[in-house]
């Protein structure tokens, strides 16, 4: 345990900072396996309302620096073939 007051707030701050962004990722995962499994029922309706949601947490995460803007982006692009995929 650090003895030093910045040192102790630290700790804490990037607990808290560690399990705010678990729940910021786990939700964005949850987000793209709804599209996925909307997309495997073939429901084209519920796919797109639950990509735009997706799409969304995918974009906050970006921008936050939780996982890259490249990353983001390509799997945006692979639920997106997907949904169209259904579309047609």
């Amino acid at each position: 345990m650090p003895n030093i007051k910045s040192a102790i707030k630290r700790v804490k701050t990037s607990d808290q900072r560690r399990a705010h962004n678990a729940t910021v990722k786990s939700a964005m995962r949850t987000a793209v396996k709804k599209v996925e499994a909307f997309v495997a029922n073939n429901d084209v309706e519920g796919a797109k309302t639950a990509y735009l949601e997706a799409a969304s947490r995918l974009d906050k995460a970006a921008q936050k620096g939780l996982i890259h803007k490249n990353a983001a982006d390509r799997q945006k692009a692979r639920l997106a073939k997907a949904v169209n995929g259904v579309t047609a």
